[in-house]
């Protein structure tokens, strides 16, 4: 059996095998996926990508986040773009990417546009996230290192497996919907830093919506490009890819954010805040961090906010100085050039360090009084489900509001209608 053939065999997994541990942590990417949309409704780039959807036009099939509606494909590149702007959504280590923001608008516009059910919804959208951490964990790490934005890449191919799914395919046009996208699959992480990031989320939920149609709609592709696009994309690790999968849903490990920046940064960010009120007292501080980040996050002089979203020097001088980089007006372009925090950024030093973990850091802190501190922290330390979902209620209240925050949360547990979540993106 080819790969093409299992993911499209899993992508069909009955209902009733999907975990009820899966599903709640779905559920929980759900809300946290409304208030990052809801967030970025009005972000330079979903502007730009919404007035492209206006003036395009079309079938009015699914909703747009800041009102409106479109063709579904028009539609997830919108809200895929959106709910990415300002980088604060989930994101799996498995394979370095960000499963929700290629997945879930994808499965939204054509669940809207089929009118489906919440239950239907909701399980197309966590089957499309765990093949889409498969099919990254199949690409590998070498696919990220040499370039490719793994959220953009692998991400379409959970995005297919949604639609298709929702569209109610057979496991003929399903291996069809993957070969095909695999024409489509891509994302450069060249645009990180810029409105091209998000862009490369949204793009993924419009491949996975364009594919999943065509094939519909007759068209008649490679079903095995996808094999194609492994070979030309360093694809190889296929026993880590298929390891269990439809038993084992690697997707429960997800990772939310609650620091608005790159994943990347974040396990710096919790272990400097072990560090409490002496953070006063800290003179210098030397970063320990797996080499794989230093070509994502490591950007040393930042002049803007979105720059310091990428800067491990960034957001521990924010830190040190007491700004809560959960917020979002903590990175503006006016704190990046603060003459105080530019000099705090400079006491920081980042290095490289294969002992590190890929979701860890280590901080070495030198203190006022010539002592020194070590702290440190990993992202994959476990983090209860409740513990969770109340980071995550509290986090959706700051971002959309708490009487939106528990309304989305309700039609969330509820399973309602799609159209009724979708809806409330147009506020």
């Amino acid at each position: 059996m080819t790969l093409t053939d299992r993911l499209a065999q899993f992508a069909l997994t009955d209902a009733h095998h999907l975990p009820d541990s899966a599903k709640s942590v779905m559920a929980l990417s759900l809300i946290d996926w409304m208030g990052c949309a809801l967030a970025g409704r009005d972000e330079p780039v979903t502007n730009v990508v919404r007035r492209l959807a206006t003036d395009e036009g079309g079938a009015p099939q699914a909703h747009l986040v800041g009102g409106g509606q479109a063709p579904a494909r028009m539609a997830a590149l919108v809200n895929g773009t959106a709910s990415h702007a300002l980088d604060y959504d989930d994101t799996h280590f498995a394979h370095i990417g960000h499963p929700s923001v290629a997945v879930v608008p994808c499965a939204l516009a054509i669940a809207e546009r089929t009118d489906a059910d919440g239950a239907a919804f909701q399980e197309a959208a966590l089957i499309g996230v765990e093949l889409s951490v498969r099919v990254g964990l199949w690409l590998g790490r070498d696919h990220y290192q040499i370039g490719f934005h793994q959220t953009a890449t692998a991400g379409a191919f959970g995005a297919a497996a949604a639609a298709g799914r929702l569209l109610g395919f057979d496991a003929g046009q399903m291996a069809a919907s993957l070969g095909l996208v695999a024409t489509r699959a891509s994302g450069l992480k060249a645009q990180f830093g810029t409105m091209g990031k998000p862009f490369n989320a949204g793009i993924a939920a419009s491949n996975g919506v364009e594919a999943a149609l065509l094939i519909a709609n007759g068209l008649v592709p490679n079903p095995n490009a996808l094999e194609d696009f492994g070979a030309t994309h360093s694809g190889s690790d296929l026993k880590d890819a298929l390891d269990a999968i439809g038993s084992k849903w690697i997707f429960e490990d997800v990772s939310h954010k609650f620091h608005a920046c790159c994943h990347g940064l974040h396990a710096a960010l919790e272990a400097f805040g072990e560090v409490g009120e002496e953070r006063r007292n800290v003179a210098r501080i030397t970063v320990h961090t797996h080499p794989r980040w230093l070509s994502v996050c490591n950007q040393t002089a930042p002049d803007t906010g979105l720059g310091c979203k990428f800067s491990y020097r960034a957001v521990l001088a924010l830190a040190m100085a007491g700004h809560d980089t959960s917020r979002l007006d903590t990175f503006s372009d006016q704190l990046a050039g603060a003459p105080d925090l530019v000099g705090m950024r400079d006491r920081i030093t980042v290095l490289g360090d294969e002992s590190v973990s890929e979701t860890g850091t280590r901080l070495v802190l030198q203190m006022a009084d010539g002592s020194e501190r070590h702290v440190a922290h990993d992202l994959l330390a476990p983090l209860p489900l409740e513990t969770r979902r109340a980071k995550i209620m509290a986090k959706a209240a700051a971002l959309m509001g708490a009487e939106r925050a528990e309304r989305v949360a309700r039609h969330v547990t509820e399973r309602a209608a799609p159209s009724m979540l979708a809806r409330e993106l147009g506020g």
